[in-house]
């Protein structure tokens, strides 16, 4: 029997990526999973597929975040949908996308945009969902790596800070109700999503340098800390952020 036999998960931006490795694990360890999907519907679909045909049991569902509303409208997706349950277990905030931009670059279209999607979607998605949210639960926040200059990307850093600052406070509000509150900070993995940008034999060997282990790390990887945190094992670790990013601090030594 899996650790989270009976229980219930929630992961935004479940369907590819690091989402799509949260929600396969969370599965495997016994959770039915709510896969959620802002666009992709046929990559939430294959991940919920995949699930099911290793035995698990999943679901997917749809919501653009980053909208106003966004909240609202993935709680009631999740609602009425035939195979939720009354009571959320495991909410696990993943979604979220990279701005490139420097400061100079950066207009407030530009910022609103990065902390649309990044800082404010994950607030409300636990704000409305505390109600479903079981005591005892756990709330994972996937963000960035608030150790690390990043200008490329200020206004997303900025904003994955802010759920870094969330997750603390929140982690003291809800200690009450036995709810844990952690995040997750992953270094360079290698997704679909930066393929491309890896494709450039200069900017893998790189990006492959930043880690202490010399190579990029995998979604999986990622995913196993996500687990932990998600697990009973975890009960007594809250208010805390796992720099799941292979030795990145110690390669830039």
């Amino acid at each position: 029997m899996g650790v989270l036999e009976g229980k219930t998960a929630v992961v935004t931006g479940g369907g590819r990526g690091i989402g799509r490795a949260v929600s396969q694990r969370l599965a495997r360890d016994g959770a039915l999973v709510a896969v959620h999907y802002g666009s992709n519907e046929a990559a939430a679909k294959e991940t919920v597929a995949g699930i099911e045909e290793a035995g698990g049991r999943a679901f997917a569902l749809r919501a653009e975040l980053g909208v106003p509303g966004d909240a609202e409208a993935l709680w009631a997706a999740y609602d009425a949908h035939p195979l939720s349950t009354e009571g959320v277990d495991v909410l696990v905030n993943n979604a979220g996308s990279a701005v490139f931009a420097d400061i100079e670059s950066t207009d407030e279209e530009t910022y609103d945009r990065a902390h649309a999607l990044n800082a404010k979607a994950p607030f409300f998605v636990i704000r409305h969902g505390l109600a479903r949210l079981r005591d005892g639960g756990r709330i994972v926040n996937v963000t960035g790596t608030p150790d690390i200059a990043l200008p490329a990307i200020l206004a997303t850093i900025t904003a994955k800070g802010a759920v870094n600052a969330l997750t603390v406070s929140l982690a003291a509000q809800l200690a009450p109700r036995g709810i844990t509150v952690n995040s997750v900070g992953p270094g360079v993995i290698e997704t679909d999503l930066n393929a491309a940008l890896l494709a450039d034999p200069a900017m893998r060997a790189h990006a492959e340098s930043r880690s202490v282990f010399h190579r990029l790390g995998t979604t999986d990887e990622v995913a196993s800390v996500v687990a932990f945190l998600a697990s009973p094992d975890a009960q007594w670790v809250t208010g805390q952020h796992l720099a799941a990013t292979g030795g990145l601090q110690l390669a830039l030594l």
